[in-house]
């Protein structure tokens, strides 16, 4: 009777502890932790009105003079293009749709400088951006300390600005 009362105890206590830890809250996995954390600054998922990425690929600017233009991402609402020099990574050119990321935007409001006529801003002492239209940044990114700050607005005024500004 000892021996059947003791298995049925540790049969009832395993199922116990069975049952409370699998109803225990799980910290989030890395996965949910970035979502969060995107979603926290307030980035948030593409939205169905967003322009096509592959729209924007006609308003980069072309290469020359020793550069070359290679798009490297293009998504709804995002492309993205990078800069080379003698087959070297100098900068990163990207269009992206505010749509997605309305809080983009309050970055222009208080912008007391102009490129090409847009409000720009610089963030950081890498990148460079313009809001086209209300809508549309425009960002310049050095990935090498070559490409100066100059040579970021330079490019900006490149992109076909008022094509861009038409883009519903």
């Amino acid at each position: 009777m000892r021996q059947h009362l003791r298995r049925f105890l540790t049969v009832f206590v395993l199922a116990a502890l069975l049952l409370i830890t699998s109803c225990a809250s799980q910290p989030p996995s890395r996965f949910e932790q970035a979502q969060q954390q995107s979603t926290q600054r307030g980035a948030s998922a593409v939205v169905k009105e967003s322009t096509s990425g592959g729209s924007f690929n006609k308003f980069f600017p072309q290469g020359g003079n020793g550069y070359q233009r290679v798009y490297t991402q293009e998504k709804k609402g995002f492309a993205e293009a990078k800069l080379k020099k003698d087959g070297k990574e100098v900068a990163v050119m990207a269009i992206s749709d505010t749509l997605n990321n309305p809080t983009a935007i309050k970055k222009f409001e208080q912008s007391t400088e102009k490129i090409a006529g847009y409000p720009a801003v610089q963030q950081g002492s890498q990148a460079t951006a313009i809001l086209v239209n209300n809508r549309y940044q425009v960002k310049v990114l050095s990935r090498d300390p070559s490409f100066t700050r100059e040579d970021r607005q330079d490019w900006l005024e490149k992109f076909n600005l008022n094509g861009l500004a038409q883009l519903k």
